[in-house]
């Protein structure tokens, strides 16, 4: 079954773009100008982006660099630790609505520190699947239409952010404790 799933995971790919290719072809449309009028849209809504984008790392980074990160952690983990989750999983939940990358670099330090198959690795793993880079998706995809009034979007996306960290906990505790 593993080899199957092998062969599949690598054609994929090659037969899906023949696929799209052939029925492009079948329909008369002219793939190639399509695909540049596609490109050149996708370079606009790159431009388009980039501020709010810059805007966000920088703001990113100010939260990490200034200690408001540990603050916040200090301040929420006596709650946390009554809810039996670990103060060491707490930099990820705070940290992927805002970062993904910076996510990715706490769960491969929580990995390095506690291991993979511990009850703070399976946490933090599923802690990290279950959120969403809230913050940087509403950039984007805010800044791409040129939305400006997110107020109900923001507090939705962050509430349902809460509820993946809360919902990861009971899962890890439940099925993996």
């Amino acid at each position: 079954m593993t080899s199957i799933l092998q062969a599949l995971s690598r054609w994929a790919l090659p037969v899906l773009l023949l696929g799209i290719t052939t029925l492009g072809l079948s329909k008369k449309v002219p793939i190639y100008e399509s695909f540049v009028d596609g490109a050149k849209e996708g370079w606009q809504t790159a431009l388009r982006v980039l501020p709010y984008l810059v805007g966000m790392l920088v703001a990113i980074a100010v939260f990490r660099q200034s200690g408001a990160l540990d603050q916040l952690i200090s301040l929420i983990s006596p709650l946390t630790n009554w809810l039996g989750f670990p103060h060491e999983v707490l930099p990820l939940a705070l940290m992927r609505p805002i970062s993904g990358s910076g996510a990715l670099a706490i769960l491969s330090q929580i990995l390095d520190t506690f291991g993979a198959d511990s009850f703070i690795g399976r946490l933090a793993a599923t802690v990290m699947g279950s959120s969403e880079t809230t913050l940087y998706v509403l950039t984007v995809y805010a800044g791409s239409i040129g939305l400006k009034r997110t107020r109900h979007t923001l507090a939705t996306s962050l509430i349902a952010d809460l509820a993946g960290a809360l919902a990861a906990l009971y899962v890890v505790l439940h099925y993996f404790a």
